[in-house]
């Protein structure tokens, strides 16, 4: 792999990623009750990409201290919800940045570099976490997954926004993570209209697997129930500029 640039090299930061994920399961038993299921589906070596629903600003955390992996992770240059502090973490982890509302070449040519050493990428599709209900995946997601060619395994993060609030009253939320099992690889063919089109129907197989691993009522626009459907797609719009691929 000498032919990849080092700036794209996997992993980064490998000994400082292994005290973070001890940190963050020792933080996260500590905070509340966590407890991770299906991690039998979990591949044992890469190339795959993690995807996940995106419900708050800290949840790539408890994703970090399920899996044993130096994952690599897509995160938007825009955090307005996140305190300071959190705004910190992704430049400590060593993130690939996604100006939300563009095409964001940087991180499509990162992801290829990271499946060609068969790493382990993270992604949340949703592309913020400006909601707590499932809404339609960016199309970065797929475009990913159709450039590489690669398994995709979904995890469904269940817990997140309620730390917080629940220990304010001084108690413990339940945090749970659920994996399902690895599907695809997918690809597509031809262009303009029809590839979009396809490359959207993948975005929602992909959001489709993350719903049936969170509550129902917490599935959004890919709820069986129109009432649920109906009040998600009040938040639905993608809140940045939608002019790109992410």
């Amino acid at each position: 792999m000498s032919n990849i640039p080092a700036e794209f090299r996997y992993p980064h930061r490998r000994t400082l990623r292994r005290f973070l994920r001890w940190l963050s399961r020792l933080t996260l038993n500590t905070l509340t009750h966590f407890e991770v299921h299906g991690l039998e589906n979990v591949p044992q070596n890469g190339p795959f990409i993690v995807v996940g629903n995106h419900f708050n600003y800290a949840d790539p955390v408890p994703v970090i201290a399920a899996l044993p992996f130096p994952l690599e992770f897509f995160a938007g240059t825009q955090r307005p919800s996140a305190p300071a502090l959190a705004k910190l973490i992704p430049e400590i982890w060593k993130i690939y940045p996604v100006v939300r509302g563009t095409s964001s070449r940087y991180a499509l040519k990162a992801a290829e570099y990271v499946m060609q050493q068969d790493g382990i990428l993270g992604i949340f599709p949703e592309g913020g976490a400006w909601a707590q209900v499932l809404r339609p995946a960016r199309p970065g997601t797929a475009y990913v997954a159709t450039r590489t060619g690669v398994p995709i395994l979904p995890v469904g993060i269940d817990g997140m926004p309620d730390i917080f609030p629940a220990l304010g009253r001084g108690e413990r939320t339940k945090l749970t993570l659920r994996f399902g099992r690895p599907f695809g690889p997918f690809t597509v063919n031809g262009r303009g209209r029809d590839r979009r089109e396809q490359l959207d129907e993948i975005g929602h197989e992909i959001m489709r697997h993350i719903a049936a691993l969170i509550p129902p009522e917490k599935r959004g626009v890919y709820s069986t129930d129109p009432a649920i459907r109906a009040e998600a797609e009040k938040v639905a719009a993608f809140p940045w500029d939608t002019a790109g691929e992410f």
